[in-house]
């Protein structure tokens, strides 16, 4: 295999680590895995670090020789305001994701950890961070800001700066080649529905609103995260019950969502089997689930003032019916049966590709 055709996308996680390989220009998938548990009990898999050796030692045994590799492309979650596209990887550009990790301390240490480790196993490859802040970048400012004094955004850069982007992108691209049309001339509505969830409008290829914010917690009802919620019950809750700051956080990021709701579980599938057995509170996070969205979508349709196609994506998003069914009958009835009700299986490992590849190329 002729060096400069392997493009490797690394995605670490705070416990596990997924990677894709790739051959460009054809963008033919050679090998995928992941590597779980890092850091916990009993793992063999101390930490990032160990985690990137165990994948190299992998592709490596695939008869892929370091210097076949032209690029890594890495996944980061948080850019802030500072990065908006994507980012060839440098001493300068690590020490602005480590500032970052303060707006994404779950996320952005763990993504930096993958960084380090490839810099310093596979020296002198060519790295590249894609954000998943980047693409919602267009937003304009009256639809990021929130209602708080403005020092609070210029201080601490607190504003909406969504997630999911390298989805979202890659779904509107895709949805604009199967329509058949330039996506500068189509106005989407993008649903990246799993365990985390997101809505975006998009017009004429830019993200102009999103349902995530400062952080992923704020928007949809998802897995175990809360989605909006007035502020001020967080602040009844943590006085009636004493709760710390990570107690609180906990319960808004792990406890509620479809689990918190149900009782049952944050796997949609568990609550439909729960739903069928007669479990009301199953039935309850179900739709509480399906009309958050159509809320999104209905305010996201308004905003874009005319609606060429609604897309599905995710584990949720492409696999239930319901829901789709669900949403797609009220847009049609609001809109007209011109609206195109999609599914598009998202694929971030070759839009991180791609765009890795593109930019080294040269």
């Amino acid at each position: 295999m002729d060096k400069g055709e392997i493009v490797l996308t690394i995605n670490c996680g705070s416990s596990s680590i997924k990677y894709k390989i790739f051959s460009f220009p054809s963008e033919r998938v050679i090998d995928r895995g992941i590597v779980e548990h890092i850091g916990e009990e009993f793992s063999d898999v101390k930490n990032h670090h160990d985690g990137i050796e165990q994948v190299l030692n992998h592709i490596f045994k695939l008869g892929i020789k370091k210097e076949d590799i032209f690029v890594i492309g890495h996944r980061v979650v948080h850019g802030g305001e500072k990065f908006f596209k994507p980012t060839v990887i440098d001493s300068k550009v690590t020490s602005e994701i480590k500032l970052l990790s303060r707006l994404a301390p779950l996320h952005n240490p763990a993504n930096l950890e993958g960084i380090r480790a490839c810099m310093k196993i596979l020296k002198g490859i060519k790295q590249v961070a894609v954000f998943d802040t980047a693409f919602h970048h267009a937003m304009p400012k009256y639809a990021y800001m929130y209602g708080l004094p403005y020092d609070y955004y210029r201080k601490a850069k607190v504003r909406k700066y969504g997630f999911h982007g390298t989805s979202h992108s890659y779904v509107a691209m895709t949805a604009a080649k199967k329509l058949k049309k330039p996506l500068k001339s189509l106005r989407l509505i993008t649903c990246h529905l799993g365990n985390g969830c997101s809505i975006s409008a998009i017009e004429n290829g830019r993200s102009i609103d999103t349902s995530m914010g400062f952080t992923p917690l704020e928007g949809l009802l998802m897995g175990t995260r809360s989605g909006d919620l007035d502020p001020a019950v967080v602040l009844y809750l943590m006085k009636r019950y004493n709760m710390s700051i990570e107690t609180m956080d906990n319960v808004l990021n792990k406890k509620s969502g479809l689990l918190g709701i149900s009782g049952v579980s944050n796997d949609f599938r568990e609550l439909v089997k729960a739903r069928e057995k007669g479990n009301k509170r199953a039935e309850l996070a179900i739709e509480m689930f399906k009309y958050r969205i159509l809320k999104y979508v209905g305010a996201y349709a308004m905003a874009l003032g005319k609606i060429d196609a609604v897309v599905f994506t995710g584990g949720i998003g492409e696999n239930v019916k319901e829901i789709r069914a669900y949403v797609g009958k009220k847009v049609k009835n609001l809109i007209g049966n011109n609206v195109k009700i999609m599914v598009i299986p998202t694929d971030e490992e070759l839009m991180i590709a791609r765009h890795s590849y593109s930019l080294t190329k040269d």
